[in-house]
């Protein structure tokens, strides 16, 4: 590997939280990302997951990369319900928004997944030594070289946080989301950044109006979610148990999150990574991208400009 490379490398990694099942997926994923970008800056992969991983899944992905993988089992406390949730009330809950179609609304297992994204994967012991990290999921799409470190580039900039992806939340997922939010503003105010970006996550009359970044892409700094006004912000939506009794998403709580307490120049958009996770994918526009055989993605299908897409509302802040 070029020793340039080695020599600027960032202390950062992949997280992969994954389920043995979904180890086929998870095999197409890895093999464009190694392809596009991470075989030429090798950087380490954590995999997480709420049980051991099988030995077929460890073997067939560390096979994939070149780089050190590491797999780790999500301790209980950060997988399980706290002691002030009442879990008749949750089941029913639970069982209505199934009843309602809400998505994933009787699924047990993506609420604990959603709390652990919102405030516990960057207190995994497998992770408390890196500064960065880059979301990877099962299913996703790759479809542009990447010929950059992105980690280099936001440690340089001095960024917390890059997307690829924004869109609306599902409203019947977070009902009482945002007032437990102003609520917390209005306890916390000395958190709220001066110049952040709470004009992209409300509407006229300052109720949230369901902007989100989508959380299944994120490079992002870990020491910003380890802040005092970040963890402050989660334990304060933990107590009111919307994670359970409702199906509060990680999405929106790490954009408003970020909303809130982050000057907003410290988020990029990265335009020039290309990223699929069905129905949408974001793929550039500029000619030179496609002239120059970098991409396979077909720039008319982007979903920036769609009509569901937060995007352009985040190009006009």
């Amino acid at each position: 590997m070029n020793s340039r490379i080695k020599t600027n490398k960032v202390n950062a990694c992949i997280v992969v939280l994954a389920r043995n099942n979904e180890l086929y997926q998870l095999k197409s994923s890895m093999r464009q990302f190694e392809e596009r970008w991470n075989k030429k800056f090798n950087y380490p992969y954590v995999f997480l997951n709420d049980v051991e991983f099988s030995e077929a899944f460890i073997n067939q992905t560390s096979s994939i990369t070149q780089s050190e993988t590491k797999y780790a089992v999500i301790p209980k406390e950060m997988w399980s319900y706290p002691s002030w949730i009442n879990q008749t009330k949750a089941a029913e809950n639970r069982k209505k928004a199934e009843q309602d179609h809400v998505i994933y609304g009787g699924s047990e297992s993506y609420r604990h997944m959603c709390r652990f994204n919102s405030g516990f994967f960057f207190r995994h012991p497998a992770l408390l030594d890196y500064d960065y990290y880059w979301r990877l999921e099962p299913s996703v799409e790759f479809m542009c070289d990447i010929d950059y470190d992105p980690f280099l580039f936001m440690k340089k900039n001095d960024l917390y946080y890059g997307f690829t992806i924004s869109l609306y939340e599902f409203e019947d997922t977070i009902p009482t989301l945002w007032n437990t939010t102003k609520k917390f503003m209005k306890e916390y105010p000395h958190y709220i950044n001066d110049d952040n970006s709470l004009k992209w996550v409300t509407n006229d009359e300052n109720n949230y109006n369901l902007c989100h970044f989508w959380s299944n892409f994120e490079i992002a700094n870990l020491n910003f979610w380890r802040s005092e006004q970040y963890i402050k912000y989660f334990e304060y939506l933990d107590k009111e148990g919307g994670f359970f009794y409702e199906r509060w998403g990680d999405a929106p709580v790490h954009s408003l999150g970020l909303a809130l307490f982050v000057n907003k120049s410290k988020i990029h958009f990265f335009n020039d990574i290309s990223y699929s996770h069905p129905p949408y994918q974001h793929c550039p526009i500029d000619k030179e991208f496609h002239e120059s055989g970098r991409c396979h993605c077909n720039p008319n299908k982007s979903f920036d400009t769609d009509w569901y897409s937060c995007t352009e509302k985040w190009w006009a802040l």
